[in-house]
């Protein structure tokens, strides 16, 4: 009985097996659209029985900015802006859907209404509040034509400002005289 238990088990699973090897084969024969290269332009070939169809694929940046910002030193309290200039390199309208700093003390601002013409450049002007002494990094992150985006950064040192104005001098009361 053990025997034709065992034999009948041995049965299915054989089938089974043979079933999902031309399960797994078939779908080999589709293209891998998640293993595609990572290089610029890749090509994809689909092969049919009647027909082979050939779709490209191209990879490229249309959104064209500068990375980082250095403001070098800038002294407490005092608010400082800078405009990075967008170029669209694209072939389409390149519209900037939002702009996010990473926190609070960094304001973007932005042509939220029109979209940037291929060739033409924009603006996203950054400002930063320096109210914190000392060194800072801040990442901007801005998200262009609904699926797409970029990080830049702004940077600098902020410097402690004295707390009273400079003591008042002799000098220029000889010159009034």
């Amino acid at each position: 009985m053990k025997k034709i238990i065992l034999s009948a088990f041995c049965a299915i699973a054989a089938l089974s097996m043979q079933a999902q090897t031309k399960t797994t084969q078939a779908t080999d024969a589709q293209p891998k659209v998640a293993n595609l290269p990572t290089a610029k332009s890749a090509t994809i070939k689909k092969a049919d029985a009647a027909s082979t169809q050939t779709i490209a694929t191209t990879k490229t940046e249309d959104l064209k900015i500068a990375e980082t910002h250095d403001f070098g030193k800038i002294p407490q309290g005092k608010p400082v802006t800078y405009d990075f200039v967008v170029t669209n390199s694209g072939k389409t309208p390149l519209k900037i859907n939002t702009v996010q700093a990473s926190c609070g003390c960094t304001t973007p601002s932005w042509d939220k209404d029109n979209a940037i013409a291929p060739g033409e450049t924009g603006k996203i002007t950054v400002g930063y509040n320096a109210q914190a002494v000392g060194q800072f990094t801040k990442n901007i992150t801005i998200n262009y034509n609904e699926n797409q985006s970029k990080v830049i950064h702004i940077k600098g040192e902020v410097f402690q400002t004295p707390a009273a104005s400079a003591p008042e001098s002799k000098a220029s009361e000889l010159i009034k005289e």
